[in-house]
C-alpha cells in the first residue's frame, strides 16, 4: 500500500505508551521533518526537586531507539543504584527512574532553571537524541491533572496513576495551570501547517483532553479544513493499556470504540477502530477499521500507512 506523497506533513497529538507506538510507526514511513508530534503534559510534575515530564519522555525514548520495549517506557537496560541508595537512606521512592532516565530529567530541570522553555529542552534533547521529528510539548506553561476520587480525594496524576495503580474510583478530571497555559508558537505553526492532524491512541479523557484544553487550540483544530482523524484505544471494550476503560465507566460513558468516537464529536471528521469492533455503528462521517494492536515496529508501520493511505484516498 504506496503512499503518494500527498500528506508532506502530518501531526499527531498523543499521550504516553500508545500514541508513543503510532508516532514510531509514522516515523517509519514519513521522511524526516513531515512528522510533527504534540505531547500531553498534563502529567508532568516535579519528584526529587526535578522536572518529570513522562509522556515527552515515552515519545522521545521510543522515537530516540532508546525506551525498554518490555514495559514501553523508561530507558532500555536502564539501572536504578539511584533509587537503591534512596532506600538505604530511609525514603520509599514510589515512582521508578532510572539512572540513565534522571540524566534526561537533570538536564531538563537544569535549563528551565537557567529560562529555557521546555519546547527548547524538548527540542534540544530530541537533537541530542538523534530523533530527526519534532516532538513539542502542548504548552511550555507548567498544567497538572489532577484526578477526582471517591477513596482518596484529589491527587495529582501520577499519584493516582502509579502510587495507588489508577485503583481508586474516579468522580471528575480537572487541569490546573490552564489561566496560565498559551499556545507556543511552534505548536501553533506545526497545526497550521499540517496536511492531516491525528489523534493517537491514548486515553482520550486523561492524555487527549489536556491538549485539546490548551487556550485556542481546539479553535484552530475545528478551523482546519484538513484530515482530522482520531484512533480508538479501546478494542472489544478493553483498553490496549492502562485504565482508560475503567475510566470510561467511572465517568458514566460505554467502555467502546463508539463511546469515544461520540466524545471526540465533530472535532474529527474521520474515525480509526479496530476491525474486531468492525458491527459497531460509528457516527463519524468517515470511519475505517484496521488491526489497531501493535505488537511489533512492523505492526505500528503497517498501522501507520493503512491510516495515512486511507486518509489520502477517502479525504484528502
Amino acid at each position: 500500500m504506496a503512499l503518494t506523497g500527498q500528506l508532506r506533513h502530518v501531526v499527531v497529538l498523543v499521550g504516553g505508551v500508545g500514541g508513543a507506538k503510532l508516532a514510531h510507526g509514522l516515523a517509519q514511513i514519513l521522511p524526516p521533518g513531515a512528522l510533527t508530534v504534540i505531547v500531553n503534559t498534563g502529567d508532568d510534575f516535579w519528584h526529587y526537586g526535578l522536572r518529570i515530564c513522562p509522556d515527552l519522555d515515552t515519545v522521545m525514548y521510543t522515537l530516540g531507539g532508546l525506551v525498554d520495549r518490555g514495559q514501553g517506557w523508561g530507558v532500555a537496560e536502564d539501572t536504578f543504584t539511584t533509587l537503591d541508595a534512596l532506600r538505604r537512606l530511609g525514603d520509599d521512592p514510589w515512582f521508578r527512574l532510572g539512572d540513565r532516565d534522571l540524566a534526561t530529567h537533570l538536564r531538563r530541570t537544569q535549563a528551565l532553571q537557567a529560562g529555557w522553555t521546555l519546547t527548547q529542552i524538548t527540542e534540544h534533547l530530541c537533537q541530542m537524541l538523534g530523533i530527526s521529528q519534532r516532538i513539542l510539548p502542548m504548552t511550555d506553561a507548567p498544567v497538572a491533572t489532577i484526578i477526582e476520587t471517591t477513596t482518596e480525594g484529589a491527587l495529582p496524576f501520577q499519584e493516582y496513576f502509579v502510587k495507588h495503580r489508577w485503583q481508586p474510583p474516579v468522580r471528575a478530571l480537572r487541569l490546573e495551570g490552564l489561566a496560565q497555559a498559551a499556545l507556543s508558537e511552534p505548536v501553533r505553526a506545526a497545526l497550521m501547517s499540517a496536511d492531516a492532524i491525528l489523534i493517537g491512541p491514548s486515553n482520550p479523557w486523561l492524555s487527549i483532553a489536556p491538549i485539546l484544553l490548551v487556550p485556542g487550540l481546539r479553535d484552530l483544530l475545528m478551523g482546519r479544513a484538513v484530515p482530522r482523524v482520531a484512533l480508538s484505544p479501546i478494542v472489544e471494550g478493553r483498553a490496549l493499556k492502562g485504565p482508560a476503560a475503567k475510566l470510561m465507566v467511572e465517568l458514566g460513558y460505554e467502555p467502546s470504540a463508539r463511546a469515544v468516537a461520540a466524545y471526540y464529536g465533530d472535532l474529527v471528521n474521520g474515525f480509526v477502530y479496530d476491525e474486531r469492533d468492525a458491527h459497531l455503528q460509528i457516527a463519524t462521517p468517515a470511519t475505517a477499521t484496521f488491526d489497531t494492536i501493535m505488537h511489533s515496529d512492523t505492526d505500528r508501520q503497517a498501522l501507520a500507512r493503512k491510516i495515512l493511505s486511507w486518509i489520502e484516498s477517502e479525504l484528502v
